[in-house]
């Protein structure tokens, strides 16, 4: 573009200079590919995206962040800087596969890295994301290679709690938020609940798929997103109805409940104290 160009760009905004030394056109500065791009041109190589980063470039939407995240090996010169996160860790070449042209750390390392050190709710999401729509077979290796991987973890902290994510997950809920409200509800002492769980007539033809369920109970938990809700919500209150022709209780949640879980628990909490009651 030659210097007077570059200058002008960057005056006039059409250029962005995330990192010293990088130029982006103004218009990608919220694209991650460019950005990651731009931050493996900054940092030199060896380098890896790792991960959010690599989540997000693996297909993974429950995990959406612009900042991105790579990492190097311990003897490499690197820090971290406003929108880009450097992680120094020890990875062999066989960890490292190529999307989009980039140095991306597998789908199974990255799900364990982010299963031990990333928000619990959206790791949780996230593994559940990348077994969803796997064949039996190859969902039982995707799990098998993640509790592999946090077995070898040389870095101890979070396995625990990896562990006990990844073993919860199941790859069926529908959404990111039908994970999250899951992981609420187990972690509030609810016991586990089922996934996707279909309720038949006599004749055994489908009627209904609840999102979250306890079948002894007969109590069911529905995730509603803001539009779904907006637009089925006649349709959802009759078949809330026949659920309870059918003994079922329904309670319903939204976005406003993954926030602050409160009013789902206390319902789930009634419903539990009654229907126990009535069993006992």
């Amino acid at each position: 573009m030659g210097r007077r160009a570059v200058l002008e760009g960057l005056a006039t905004g059409i250029l962005a200079q995330p990192w010293r030394g990088v130029l982006i056109h103004a218009a990608d500065s919220l694209n991650l590919l460019t950005l990651a791009q731009a931050a493996l041109i900054h940092v030199g190589r060896p380098a890896a995206l790792s991960g959010a980063t690599s989540l997000a470039l693996h297909g993974i939407s429950a995990v959406a962040d612009t900042v991105v995240h790579l990492s190097v090996p311990p003897s490499k010169r690197a820090r971290s800087k406003p929108g880009l996160v450097v992680h120094r860790a020890e990875y062999e070449p066989s960890d490292v596969i190529e999307l989009e042209g980039l140095p991306v750390f597998s789908l199974d390392l990255a799900l364990a890295d982010y299963l031990c050190d990333g928000d619990e709710r959206t790791a949780f999401a996230a593994v559940d994301q990348a077994m969803a729509g796997l064949p039996p077979a190859h969902c039982r290796t995707l799990r098998e290679n993640v509790r592999d991987r946090l077995v070898d973890r040389r870095n101890r902290r979070g396995i625990h709690r990896g562990q006990m994510l990844l073993a919860l997950a199941t790859g069926k809920a529908e959404s990111p938020p039908e994970s999250i409200l899951r992981l609420l509800v187990v972690e509030a002492g609810f016991p586990v609940p089922e996934v996707q769980f279909e309720i038949t007539g006599v004749d055994g033809r489908r009627l209904y798929v609840l999102d979250i369920a306890w079948p002894g109970l007969r109590i069911a938990l529905e995730y509603d997103g803001f539009a779904a809700h907006e637009e089925r919500h006649e349709r959802d209150a009759e078949r809330d109805a026949r659920m309870a022709g059918r003994g079922w209780v329904t309670i319903r949640a939204t976005a406003a409940d993954l926030r602050d879980p409160g009013r789902v628990l206390a319902e789930l909490r009634d419903a539990f104290r009654l229907r126990s009651r009535h069993l006992a």
